[in-house]
């Protein structure tokens, strides 16, 4: 039996770990019977909260796969967020909603749309397929573009997410906004997380020009309450930046009601924060008005200013 390993990215999100359930399911019914979903790192409590709410087991967890195995990836195309060994396996498809950072030496399915998840693209690919969207397999899908998009108030948000979520919700027999809207605060609970796991939660190494750099974020209904680690996330930052050798480590405290961040800067490079936004840190923090998403509100615009 060769399995084929379906996987995200490190640190993964509800869309990592829905579309890598999906996606198996998906392979399965057009006869790949071999598929597995996989995941690279810990849940979080957000997708903890939507695996309860389904009684379902979250999928495998892996650091790496034997050489030549075959892959698929979701939610990720970049070899530095996904397994150590990615450049010794066949890639088998890529469904991604991420800008391309992949490059082999042979061909392959690669799907990649500019929406809001990951998800989105896989409802497709069910329809296109003719294959037929469970209720449980709805619900996965559905918590993922919710996620990604924080109940389509995201600005990456599409017409094809918004189409998708109606279709979903319907599918899932669920009133999307009150499900949502919990699913969501569940995953702002960071009561139980050590410094070092909230700063991993969801960090991304993400390099502007030159500037070697992280970007975490984590969603709260309270920017003030997570401010009251606010020491101890920076010792914990500087930790990061020196073992990484960081030029910049930001940290977003997305309020997913008021749809604000605040934000935690730390590094040689921090002005670039200042340059950016055009605020000023004020003992290493500001904050990012209508900032919500780091795809489509930091990457482009600190990549533009670096």
């Amino acid at each position: 039996m060769v399995k084929t390993y379906i996987f995200g990215h490190k640190s993964p999100d509800t869309d990592t770990i829905t579309s890598s359930l999906v996606m198996a399911n998906l392979e399965k019914e057009l006869g790949n019977d071999d598929a597995v979903a996989c995941r690279l790192g810990n849940l979080n409590k957000e997708t903890e909260y939507v695996l309860n709410y389904l009684g379902i087991d979250a999928p495998q967890l892996i650091e790496s796969v034997e050489d030549g195995a075959n892959v698929i990836l979701v939610d990720h195309n970049s070899p530095s967020e996904s397994i150590d060994n990615l450049e010794n396996t066949q890639i088998l498809k890529v469904i991604d909603h991420h800008k391309i950072a992949l490059n082999t030496s042979y061909p392959l399915f690669y799907r990649s749309e500019p929406v809001g998840c990951t998800e989105t693209i896989l409802f497709k690919l069910y329809k296109e397929n003719n294959v037929e969207i469970s209720k449980e397999i709805a619900t996965l899908m559905l918590s993922a573009i919710i996620s990604d998009t924080l109940l389509l108030k995201s600005p990456t948000t599409t017409v094809d997410d918004k189409k998708a979520v109606e279709k979903l919700a319907k599918i899932a027999e669920i009133d999307y906004n009150i499900y949502g809207l919990d699913m969501l605060k569940a995953g702002t609970d960071l009561s139980g997380f050590t410094i070092d796991e909230i700063l991993a939660l969801d960090a991304k190494q993400i390099d502007f020009k030159n500037i070697k750099s992280i970007v975490n974020q984590v969603n709260t209904a309270s920017i003030s309450d997570v401010l009251e680690m606010k020491d101890e996330l920076e010792r914990g930052i500087k930790k990061i930046i020196e073992k990484e050798d960081l030029d910049l480590f930001m940290l977003l405290i997305t309020d997913i009601v008021n749809s604000n961040s605040q934000v935690i800067v730390l590094g040689e490079s921090a002005s670039l924060v200042e340059k950016a936004y055009n605020v000023k840190l004020e003992d290493n923090t500001a904050l990012l008005e209508g900032v919500v998403s780091r795809k489509k509100q930091v990457v482009p615009i600190m990549t533009e200013n670096a």
